[in-house]
Order: structure tokens, then sequence, then C-alpha cells
């Protein structure tokens, strides 16, 4: 609704030039941008993919994507999907996809979920391992980096399958999970339909290869009953 505060969050010029202020700058700049560059009128997303976001949280992203290209000489940008996983040490007051999800089947209410946006869900465990990969990577070979890389999850799924998903595990009536169309609800904000990302980039340089939603989902929830 501000697109000029959301330029000035998200699009990160303020540490840029402060990185660049030091005369002898030897640090690697990681950054989380989205798979909301993408246009989402296909699927599975390859880096070279022209990026032509629908809304403007895309917009200033794939702008900080380009800021940090042009200024910078040592960089890694990840365009994360939907970054799932348990309860911060410190709770986050914002809903939780997963823990949601859970919450509202456990108490049986019925809930609509969209069948047509599709996304490459991330267990968060898989992002830290690409954050400390890198990282490691940077230091053990002594050269400047620059990687665009797609950061998202093994499987293509709408938010309709990840309900079904946590529903399968928990042993939730199914009948609660009512498909609908994203068309249905006006959010105020256009949502690109179908964002998913091949991630093979990511692999054969990392060799990380991050966890199916299941057992991701799976992990989210045990880690969540026993805390």
């Amino acid at each position: 609704m501000d697109p000029a505060a959301a330029m000035s969050i998200n699009r990160p010029s303020s540490l840029v030039n402060w990185l660049q202020s030091f005369k002898d700058n030897n640090s690697l700049l990681i950054h989380l941008s989205t798979d909301q560059v993408y246009e989402g009128v296909r699927s599975f997303y390859k880096e070279d993919d022209e990026a032509l976001p629908v809304n403007m949280y895309g917009k200033t992203k794939i702008a900080a994507e380009k800021h940090i290209i042009a200024n910078c000489s040592n960089y890694a940008i990840l365009r994360s999907s939907i970054i799932y996983g348990p309860q911060t040490i410190s709770p986050v007051s914002k809903s939780l996809p997963i823990q949601w999800i859970d919450s509202v089947l456990k108490q049986g209410q019925e809930v609509e979920f969209f069948h047509d946006e599709l996304r490459c869900p991330v267990y968060v465990k898989d992002v830290v391992d690409v954050i400390i990969a890198l990282s490691k990577k940077w230091i053990s070979d002594g050269k400047q980096m620059q990687l665009l890389l797609n950061v998202g999850g093994p499987n293509r799924v709408s938010r309709f399958q990840m309900a079904e998903t946590v529903a399968r595990i928990r042993g939730y009536n199914h009948s609660l999970i009512k498909s609908v169309s994203a068309s249905s609800v006006n959010r105020g904000v256009i949502s690109p339909a179908d964002i998913s990302m091949d991630i093979s980039i990511l692999i054969r340089v990392l060799g990380i290869n991050p966890c199916s939603f299941e057992d991701g989902v799976r992990s989210t929830l045990e880690i969540s009953d026993s805390s």
C-alpha cells in the first residue's frame, strides 16, 4: 500500500553502501530474495528466466537484487519460496504456516485453501544449511562469489495440498479442507499463480538436496509437539 516505504525497507542500499565504504572490503553478502520475482505463468522457473513480478513486494525484491548485483563484487542472492518450520526460540507473533493449518484443523474447523497457487515450500533447516554451505565455500575457496540461486523445496504444492499433508500426518478429517480458487478471494494484492522453482543449480553447486515437503512437515510438527 506504500511503495516508497516498501522499497526503502526491501532494497538494502544503505547496507550495500556501508559495505563498499571499507577500503579492504572482504565480506560476503548473502541476501534473501523471493520466488515472488517470477511472473507465475509457468512451472519450475530457472534463475535465468526473466523476472517479471506482479506485485509491489516482488518489485522491491528484484530492485534489491539489481542493486546488489550492480554494486557488490561478492554476493549470493537466494530466491526462497515459503519458508516453514518450528517456532523460533524467541517466538514470532506472526502465524507460521504449518502451525496455523494444524491449529485450525485440530479444532475441527472447515477451512478454505487455494488449489491454484503453486509454490515449492522449503524447510527452514535447509535454508540454514544453504547459508552455512555458502559461507564455508567462500572461506575455503578464497574467491569472490557472484551467485543467484533458487532455494525451494523439491515439491510443487498448492495451499490445498499443504493442508492435505498436515491432515494426513495428523490423522485429521480431510473433509474439513475445502478447495477454492485464489480468484474467489480479494486480498487487495495480486499474487502469482505458479512460481514453483527449478533447484537443480542449488543441488549441483552446493550438493544440498532439500527435504521433501512431507518430511519437513513431519519434523515441524514433531518439534512443535515436544516443545
